[in-house]
Parts: structure tokens; C-alpha cells; sequence
């Protein structure tokens, strides 16, 4: 799986002309599965998310985590995270997973942080939405689980 997070002080995502999902303080995770994804790599990733350490403290390091401050997700499913571009000017989306597994894959990560104790909101799957957040810092970093299971 593949994630981009961004820290936010709020974060909110409409589809359809409704706000399906709303934080306040917390992550952005824009979240997109590969046909080699499992849940095991979904419950990694929530795992990591959850713990990073990229919250300052009073001395102003990172040394807290999501867990830590009490922040939510905002997770928003996308596929586009798996572009391909390497031929031509049309990007090309056939390493992420078909819509039916990458929506389980969604759930299950979904599921997993929320059974660490982080609240979660959501957008709608496979829907045209529209993300507004205000990032914090800015902090922005990737995640990918192919190259975790690679190093093993």
C-alpha cells in the first residue's frame, strides 16, 4: 500500500456536495492499494501511521505521535497514488488494485487504526471528492509497503 500523509490542523473532504469526513488537528492520508496488497500490509501501515513521530513537543522536536496527541485521519482513497508515467503523456493506473480488493484494502486500514485507539473519518470510495485541509508545517512524507517487504 501506498500513502501520502500530511500533517493538518483540520482537514475536510466533500462528495457529492456533502462533507463526508472532517478533522480538526491530526493526518491527511491519501490512501492507495497495489494487486499485491493484503490486509497484513493494510494493518502494517496503520500501525506505522499511527506511531510516527512527527508531532512536536514543548521543545519542539518530533517526538510525538498521533497516538500521542490525541489527532484523527482523515483517510481518502486513491488509486492515483499508483500512476505510472513512464510511457507518454497519459498516465497509466494499472498497478492499483482493481476497485473490489482496494476497497476492502481501504476498510481493513480504516479498521485497523481505528482499533488503535485513533478516530478516523473518511471519504467515500471510488467517488469524485474534494479534499481542503490546512497543512501544518508543512509536513508531507510517503509510505509504502512494497518497499518495507522488499527489505526484509
Amino acid at each position: 500500500m501506498r500513502a501520502v500523509i500530511q500533517r493538518v490542523s483540520s482537514a475536510a473532504v466533500r462528495a457529492g456536495g456533502a462533507i463526508t469526513g472532517e478533522i480538526d488537528r491530526g493526518l491527511v492520508v491519501l490512501l492507495g492499494a497495489a494487486h499485491s496488497d493484503t490486509d497484513a500490509d493494510a494493518t502494517l501501515l496503520a500501525r506505522k501511521i499511527a506511531d510516527l513521530r512527527i508531532f512536536s513537543d514543548a521543545a519542539g522536536k518530533f517526538n510525538l505521535s498521533l497516538l500521542d496527541t490525541g489527532g484523527a485521519a482523515l483517510v481518502v482513497s486513491q488509486f492515483t497514488l499508483f500512476a505510472d508515467t513512464r510511457k507518454g503523456r497519459r498516465p497509466s493506473f494499472t498497478a492499483a488494485a482493481p476497485p473490489e480488493q482496494a476497497s476492502q484494502l481501504v476498510d481493513q486500514f480504516v479498521a485497523a487504526l481505528g482499533a488503535l485507539g485513533v478516530p478516523v473519518a473518511t471519504g467515500v470510495f471510488g467517488a469524485h471528492m474534494e479534499v481542503t485541509l490546512v497543512n501544518d508545517g508543512p509536513v508531507t512524507i510517503t509510505l509504502d509497503t512494497m518497499v518495507w517487504t522488499a527489505r526484509r
